[in-house]
């Protein structure tokens, strides 16, 4: 038995089972794609706090799925067992964002598909997908939810500032309202006519109104 007899039966084999050109070529368009949606998710971001770390983790998932896609292509046995090692895999980080889901999931199918070697689909496919979400999630409307929080002196001033805001706005659902010794703070959620929010500087301007705070439930603050 020689030394090459020992690992001839897979190792040196899976060596030039896939081309240099070919993964180079697989990793140099994940890494394309993968910043756009990098580029994509910083453009569309709406949260609270904006973590570039994430957009980093969508650049990097995509050329590790890539990488692990063509090993499995080039062997029918280590596709069998790399998915038996995969499923033990665990992941613990918490999603905040609804919307991050989506950007994991399209860097997993970007990386899939380059790996297929379905190249026009990979890159069509994500420049539509980049283009849906620039246009549709930074898109604001009045109809989205928005809550107001008033800080009045008495209960006259909280009775003339819901008169007034209920003339303003299509809808008005009271949530929660706190009462003190000479201090009622009521939260409640509106819906918007339009875009302008000018009436929320008429409320703060009444009598009796100490505060007048407009907020919407993605996070953006207006007063």
């Amino acid at each position: 038995m020689t030394f090459n007899d020992i690992f001839k039966s897979s190792f040196l084999e899976n060596v030039t089972s896939i081309s240099l050109f070919d993964m180079t070529l697989a990793l140099i368009l994940a890494f394309g794609l993968g910043m756009f949606i990098f580029f994509v998710y910083k453009k569309t971001f709406s949260g609270v706090m904006y973590s570039s770390g994430f957009g980093v983790t969508l650049v990097a998932l995509t050329m590790i799925t890539t990488l692990v896609i063509l090993a499995v292509t080039s062997n029918v046995v280590l596709s069998l067992g790399m998915v038996g090692a995969l499923s033990i895999v665990r992941f613990r980080a918490a999603i905040k964002e609804p919307l991050d889901i989506a950007f994991l999931f399209w860097s997993i199918a970007v990386g899939i598909v380059l790996a297929a070697g379905l190249i026009p689909l990979a890159v069509i496919g994500s420049v539509l997908i980049g283009v849906f979400l620039l246009i549709f999630v930074n898109r604001k409307s009045h109809f989205n939810p928005y809550i107001v929080v008033l800080n009045c002196t008495d209960q006259d001033s909280e009775r003339r500032a819901k008169e007034y805001l209920e003339t303003q706005v299509t809808r008005l659902v009271v949530k929660s309202k706190t009462v003190q010794k000479g201090a009622i703070e009521l939260n409640a959620e509106i819906r918007l006519k339009s875009d302008n929010t000018d009436f929320i500087n008429t409320l703060a301007d009444m009598d009796g109104v100490t505060n007048a705070v407009l907020v919407s439930y993605n996070g953006d603050y207006m007063s």
